[in-house]
């Protein structure tokens, strides 16, 4: 990929996860509006578990799009190099 292309591919994934991260943010909010406005005994529990449970979501998406496969030339390059070292020289 050139240069230009990975900066921009890494702006995309930064925005993304900018946006991601407003919108839990806010999300986390609205949670802790609507939690005042319930009764229930459980509501603070529940809304616990959705924070969680979103933050997770969150933290395996950008990690399912941040991974960077090795370089094909450099893999290669440690293929010959454990090849030349087993085979003694």
């Amino acid at each position: 990929m050139l240069r230009s292309d990975r900066g921009t591919a890494e702006q995309a994934v930064l925005l993304a996860a900018g946006l991601a991260d407003l919108a839990v943010s806010c999300l986390g909010s609205a949670v802790g509006s609507v939690r005042g406005l319930l009764s229930r005994s459980d509501a603070a529990e529940l809304a616990a578990d959705a924070q969680r449970d979103l933050t997770a979501r969150g933290r395996l998406a950008v990690d399912r799009y941040a991974v960077v496969p090795p370089a094909h030339l450099e893999v290669l390059a440690q293929s010959v190099l454990a090849r030349r070292a087993a085979d003694g020289g």
